[in-house]
């Protein structure tokens, strides 16, 4: 069985919380706690929130944690967005987010994938995760 450290999708979130990190110590002090530790604990949660679901054995518990990814990424960029409208970083935040979208992409089809392999092994429809 392949470990969530394979996943590419896994990898592209750590690439990404990493960069998320360098932004948030780039934030004034004045943010240490509120947007930077927001931004920090967003970014983090997306990898984990795969490997947790991927250790879950489940492909409906997997599928599920993806879905908690993806809001995590949508908070992500959300405050990115807020981040760089309040010019509270110098760092290329339109490349960040271009890399955010690529997560997102790819956290998309391996939902469908997952989707997918629950209705196929005819999972009832009450067990499904909502799309």
């Amino acid at each position: 069985m392949m470990s969530y450290r394979d996943l590419g999708v896994w990898k592209r979130g750590m690439d990404l919380a990493e960069v998320v990190y360098d932004v948030a110590r780039q934030l004034p002090e004045s943010e240490r706690f509120g947007l930077a530790q927001q931004m920090r604990r967003s970014a983090v949660s997306i990898p984990s929130f795969i490997a947790e679901g991927r250790a879950r054995l489940s492909t409906r518990e997997f599928a599920r944690f993806i879905a908690m990814a993806l809001g995590s990424l949508a908070e992500l960029e959300t405050q990115l967005l807020l981040a760089a409208r309040l010019r509270l970083t110098t760092a290329d935040v339109d490349t960040i987010l271009a890399t955010a979208d690529q997560l997102g992409r790819m956290l998309q089809a391996l939902r469908k994938t997952l989707d997918r392999k629950l209705v196929a092994g005819g999972c009832p429809a009450s067990e499904r995760p909502n799309r």
